[in-house]
């Protein structure tokens, strides 16, 4: 990839997701061999005894050679550092995050709207209108209310003129009255409050404090225009309160010869005209934050230095006095000796250390091994190649581009579209005809970035794929199970290493005939448990596929056999649980015979040596370890002739993953991944996809159609996972169901009436007549109606013929509950 992962829609970006760090001497480890399995017993903090292998191949130039890669302005050849010092923005769920930045329009969207504009300039126009007219004496009955107020020998008699001192200053408090009750009326009835908070309040400190402070200043330059040496007349606000202070002295202006009095009356005035400004710009709780700032540097130890907040600095470590490690691996990563995989693999150790109370044995095995720490058991540091763009500090693979349109948020327009483990952990259900790239869009990025989590021991991965399904090499995976292929390492523990009867029957019945709607699951569990437990009594060991079908078959020799074995008081159990078994073979409801029929599909001489079966030389893979350890696990189903035995297994995997995945308490994500989920879903495992969500795993399951599912299941199916996305090419029954998941949702309408203008009087009639003879249009008026109704947000023939190909629709929704709306993706963006 060109752009490798690190351009998005709003630019490119001069410094690529990092590849690969520096080769060491040490030797590839073998593949396709036994992975040198995690030691639960020992500590985490441990480094492996697998020696890391080359994360390079060779002859690559290293990264400050390598061709449009530029070097970070302070550290030469570190793209690492550049990585990790983009910003990631916290956004929607499914938006790229790597280098995002909010669309130009989302900004202009923070405009004021034209109402609010005239709601705050028409009060003010109207105010400075009444306020002139007052001060000319100009409105009705200006001064009677003021006459009935005061006494009638403070004026000429038939006037408004005052006789004394009294009329005034009565006139000069009017004058401060009517002025504030003016200015409370315009802010009231007008929009001012809207325009303070999107000039002054919505701003971040101390750009709020900065910007009140300034309207402050030109409040107070109209209350004291002497002050500013200004020549304009003040605002009424000191003259009324020293014309109140007379009346109330009884006419001695000698009081304000006293200079404490005096200034005490202009700091009363100051602190009321910056009392509302205080509150608008924040400045008491700007105060306190300064002041106790100011204080923790105080008591901080001299010279201490600040921490470099950029990621390649390792604050954390920093922030927690584990200086000496952060010099490590910040020279480490300015050198070129750690990719992204290593940052992301220590950074999440770093978090289990802090967890665990153990951030001395991290420190240590930082200073000893440096970025190499903690490498995945299979010495591998990086994956032999990348389709896809990454983002692993963020956790992110991107899949393509959201599309502009009037149904994208202004969020999500033109942005990139990711997912993440945040968002499969719901799990996903994908429906595409086959071509529509179901495999190179989704599948193959998705297991590709899983893959990269695990070697970063945060993930661990199961890939279900036919024989030859492009997912990248063996090497990429440290288990690769071919049924089938006689050249096959490894082998399918068809009972997930379990030591429980019931728990293995209830695999086995789910895998066998969960599909079918004719047999009983509790019943095929119960015969499947009744044979089970007895064999695991007697020879210590679950029964190889094909002695179970036997034993199903209700062969006499065989059910003999197994009960002569059963000897001792301490078996009586068992044996009851054989008798019984015995006494239901051949009878009407009995699913024996069917549990064998199906068996007899995986009992083939392909599948000789596998399933348990004698003279295998493949060592058995129990889908139960991925519970343990973040392993990257790909099995392959035979594809040809052996469709049935594929589905089967399916079946077989899925029951299995959910059990495990919902058993054990782990700290790492767990994912399964089926390219091809065709006659997987059942009811059960529905129901277990359900319990997933709160078990930190996910399912990925994709379909060709959703008639591949029983139809009583697809409600319940789409439900039950909390992403859904169709791709081009879907039919119009399958939109159908995208349609129903996705409900409706309320859009405004607008419906333009047409009428026809029919005149009474001649002269209109005439001009009508006249303007229709030169336009060629008769007369009209528009009859415009908005209104909100209810509609799909995509119909099923808009899924069905308004996708184009090479795009699909998705709709996410995260474990923490946020969701993203179904929309229009450019898989090739």
């Amino acid at each position: 990839m060109d752009s490798d992962g690190t351009q998005d829609a709003r630019g490119t970006h001069a410094h690529p997701v990092p590849r690969p760090a520096e080769p060491t001497d040490t030797p590839a480890a073998p593949r396709n061999g036994p992975a040198a399995p995690y030691n639960s017993a020992a500590t985490p903090y441990e480094a492996p005894a697998v020696p890391p292998r080359p994360t390079r191949a060779p002859g690559m130039p290293p990264p400050a050679a390598r061709p449009g890669v530029a070097p970070h302005p302070s550290h030469p050849g570190a793209p690492v550092a550049d990585w990790l010092d983009q910003p990631r923005p916290a956004v929607e769920p499914g938006i790229w995050r790597y280098g995002y930045s909010p669309p130009k329009v989302a900004r202009q969207g923070r405009r004021l709207a034209p109402v609010t504009i005239v709601g705050f300039v028409v009060p003010l126009v109207v105010g400075l209108l009444v306020w002139s007219l007052w001060r000319h004496g100009s409105l009705p009955y200006q001064w009677t209310t003021l006459k009935l107020l005061t006494p009638d020998d403070w004026w000429w008699a038939g006037t408004t003129s005052p006789k004394g001192y009294q009329g005034a200053e009565v006139k000069t408090v009017a004058d401060g009255v009517f002025f504030a009750i003016l200015v409370y009326a315009m802010a009231r009835l007008g929009s001012w409050y809207d325009v303070v908070r999107h000039f002054v309040t919505r701003r971040e400190q101390p750009a709020r404090a900065l910007t009140a402070a300034l309207g402050a200043l030109i409040v107070l330059a109209f209350v004291f225009p002497s002050w500013f040496g200004l020549g304009w007349d003040a605002l009424p606000v000191q003259d009324p309160l020293f014309s109140l202070i007379v009346l109330l002295n009884g006419g001695d202006y000698g009081v304000f010869a006293s200079k404490p009095l005096t200034d005490g009356l202009y700091a009363l005035i100051t602190l009321l005209v910056l009392w509302p400004f205080a509150r608008i710009g924040g400045w008491w709780p700007l105060a306190k934050e300064t002041l106790a700032a100011r204080a923790r540097a105080g008591t901080a130890e001299a010279g201490q230095p600040a921490v470099d907040r950029r990621p390649s600095q390792w604050p954390e470590l920093r922030e927690a006095g584990q200086h000496q490690a952060a010099d490590v691996l910040a020279a480490e990563v300015h050198a070129g000796r750690m990719n992204d995989v290593d940052c992301v693999r220590v950074g999440h150790m770093w978090t289990l250390a802090r967890a665990r109370a153990r951030v001395s044995s991290f420190t240590d095995t930082v200073l000893r091994e440096g970025g190499a720490a903690w490498t995945h058991p299979s010495g591998t540091r990086d994956l032999p190649g990348r389709a896809a763009r990454h983002d692993l500090l963020a956790g992110q693979v991107r899949i393509g581009q959201w599309a502009a349109g009037d149904r994208t948020p202004l969020a999500y327009s033109g942005a990139g579209a990711a997912l993440a483990p945040d968002t499969l952990g719901t799990s996903l259900l994908a429906v595409g005809p086959s071509g529509s790239g179901k495999t190179r869009h989704l599948i193959r990025p998705v297991v590709e970035s899983l893959g990269l989590q695990a070697l970063a021991g945060q993930c661990a991965v199961v890939a279900v794929c036919a024989a030859g399904t492009p997912l990248g090499p063996d090497s990429a995976y440290d288990v690769a199970v071919r049924l089938g292929d006689p050249a096959s390492v490894h082998d399918l523990d068809p009972y997930a290493d379990t030591d429980d009867p019931d728990e293995a029957a209830a695999f086995l019945a789910e895998g066998l005939v969960g599909d079918l709607d004719m047999v009983s699951g509790q019943r095929a569990v119960t015969a499947l448990a009744q044979l089970l437990g007895p064999y695991r009594a007697a020879y210590g060991r679950f029964p190889a596929l094909p002695v179970l079908r036997v034993l199903l078959e209700g062969e006499a020799s065989a059910l003999a056999a197994l009960s002569g074995a059963l000897t001792g008081e301490e078996h009586a159990a068992q044996r009851r649980e054989l008798d019984a078994r015995a006494r239901q073979a051949g009878t009407a409801g009995d699913p024996g015979p069917v549990l064998a029929d199906r068996l007899a599909v995986l009992d083939r001489p392909a599948f000789a040596e596998f399933f348990g079966g004698d003279g295998g030389s493949a060592r058995p893979f129990s889908l139960r370890a991925v519970a343990h350890h973040p392993l990257r696990v790909r099995i392959e189903l035979p594809d040809r002739g052996h469709e049935e035995a594929s589905r089967i297994v399916t079946r077989l995997l899925l029951a299995q993953f959910a059990a495990v995945a919902s058993a054990d308490e782990r700290a790492h994500f767990v994912c399964l991944v089926l390219d091809d989920a065709t006659g997987a879903v059942t009811t059960e495992s529905v129901r277990r996809i359900q319990r997933l969500r709160s078990r930190n795993a996910g399912v990925v399951l994709a379909l060709r159609t959703v008639g591949d599912v029983p139809e009583a299941l697809h409600g319940p199916l789409y439900a039950a996972v909390g992403c859904r996305m169709a791709f081009s090419g879907v039919t119009t029954w399958d939109g159908g169901r995208f349609a129903e998941a996705w409900g409706t949702q309320w859009v405004e309408t607008r419906d333009v009436a047409r009428h026809t203008v029919f005149a009474d009087q001649p002269m209109t009639r005439a001009i009508h007549a006249l303007r229709k003879l030169v336009t060629g249009r008769a007369v009209t008026t528009e009859a415009v109606t908005v209104r909100q109704v209810e509609r799909e947000r995509w119909s099923a023939s808009e899924l069905a013929h308004g996708v184009p190909a090479g795009h699909a629709v998705l709709s996410l929704t995260s474990v923490r509950g946020e969701h993203a709306p179904p929309l229009l993706v450019d898989l090739r963006g």
